[in-house]
């Protein structure tokens, strides 16, 4: 066989894109790892477009396999997802070492190049070389939203949900495989199903999904604010499966920055649906994101970001600094007025901030004894998640080995143990098990 060489990078949504990809050339390839430095016949590149950073991460990575071409260690290389996507028209002639470019809305002239046969849009299966206790299912694409600062929509195009029945059969799959957590993402998932459905459907979509057998856990992740709908959180409160952690980007809280970001909610929004997640779903754990340096961010917008910050106490938070997307609403019609450095220096501030919560939340738990899954095993110790700890994102709870848990350490991933926290940092955990 040939072999093939997969690089993704950027998001959680790009990996999924590569494994429904290799499930349809997987009998063609000799598929080597991510990380293989030596030969490959084939190296296929998934690009990340999103932001500068992304951008650039997504070149360099290029050009890495560029070189390795051009010292005899790889035949063909081929690009797709996101950067190809929105720079098709430039990057043939910047980088012509490139044998192929193809774009992110679709994988069927990918899998053609590749030799395969593709398969109708939705009945992808998932390539998965490994046992893995969770994976990412991405329920829709694309977006409907138009935020000044995001080029998604120009990339993926407009939401276009997946039919329940073809989510519910993906979960039986990958729960016959091991999986034991489901991760929905999606550009904006409590969009879900109003093209197919002309409603919000995502409750329904955690019910069903719900009854799959071997699913334990269902997490929500990129939620948008606006129009949020309450029944999801009627279906956290009282579904098992469906855990209390809800991801929700809100990028900011200043009216003014809220308005010029086109986001359509303002801080009393804000505010009180941040108040209404908190009591209708006790003990829920939130994490979001923020934006510093939108143009048009004044220092007392920022310091009221921060005093939110302190009030909502979030257990999770990431933060990223804005960045002129060309294309994008705020590129025409916004002039990029925060100097970087005041940018680098709100994010640090804002990180710093942040620090002190998550430490205080997580020096909370100690002492608490929690149901978590083991998802994986190295040098004695359980890397394991609780319900409260999102795969990639959040950090980790870590427990020594005992042979009391009933099965070799090597077998231990993908089990739910239960465990007493014994002390904390501010990102990690680390609890012992409790024998039962």
């Amino acid at each position: 066989m040939k072999t093939l060489q997969v690089i993704t990078l950027g998001c959680s949504k790009n990996s999924v894109d590569t494994s429904h990809l290799l499930s349809q050339v997987q009998g063609l390839y000799d598929i080597l790892p991510e990380d293989h430095s030596g030969p490959a016949d084939i190296v296929l590149l998934n690009t990340c477009g999103f932001i500068g950073d992304a951008k650039e991460q997504s070149i360099q990575e290029i050009f890495n396999v560029v070189d390795r071409k051009n010292r005899g260690l790889v035949g063909k290389i081929l690009v797709f997802g996101c950067l190809s996507q929105r720079y098709i028209d430039q990057l043939p002639a910047m980088i012509p070492e490139v044998d192929g470019w193809y774009g992110a809305r679709e994988l069927g002239p990918i899998v053609k190049a590749l030799g395969g046969t593709p398969v109708d849009e939705n009945s992808f299966g998932r390539y998965m070389p490994q046992r893995a206790s969770y994976a990412f299912m991405k329920i829709s694409e694309g977006c409907d939203r138009r935020c000044s600062y995001c080029a998604i929509p120009l990339i993926r195009g407009n939401h276009r949900s997946v039919p329940i029945e073809k989510l519910v059969a993906e979960a039986e799959a990958l729960a016959a495989r091991g999986v034991r957590e489901l991760v929905l993402i999606a550009q904006d998932t409590t969009f879900y199903g109003l093209d197919l459905y002309k409603k919000r459907n995502l409750a329904e979509l955690l019910r069903r999904l719900s009854a799959v057998d071997g699913i334990e856990w269902i997490r929500i992740h990129y939620s948008y604010p606006a129009d949020f709908p309450e029944d999801v959180l009627e279906e956290m409160a009282h579904n098992p499966k469906v855990c209390k952690y809800m991801d929700i980007p809100l990028q900011h809280v200043a009216d003014s920055v809220l308005s010029a970001m086109r986001r359509n909610v303002d801080a009393a929004w804000t505010k009180a649906l941040v108040g209404k997640m908190r009591s209708k779903v006790p003990g829920i754990v939130l994490r979001t994101t923020m934006m510093v340096g939108h143009p048009g961010e004044s220092r007392k917008d920022f310091e009221f970001l921060l005093d939110f910050l302190r009030e909502a106490k979030f257990e999770r938070l990431g933060a990223f600094m804005y960045s002129e997307e060309e294309g994008t609403w705020g590129a025409a019609n916004l002039k990029d007025s925060v100097a970087k450095k005041t940018k680098e220096r709100r994010l640090n501030a804002l990180m710093e901030v942040q620090r002190g919560i998550s430490f205080a939340y997580n020096q909370s738990r100690i002492g608490s004894v929690c149901k978590v899954l083991v998802d994986s095993f190295t040098d004695g110790v359980l890397v394991c998640r609780s319900e409260y700890e999102s795969p990639e994102v959040d950090g980790e709870i870590l427990v020594r080995y005992d042979p009391r848990m009933g099965k070799p350490a090597e077998q231990m991933p993908g089990n739910f143990i239960t465990v007493k926290v014994v002390s904390a940092d501010d990102y990690d955990l680390v609890a012992e098990f409790i024998y039962e």
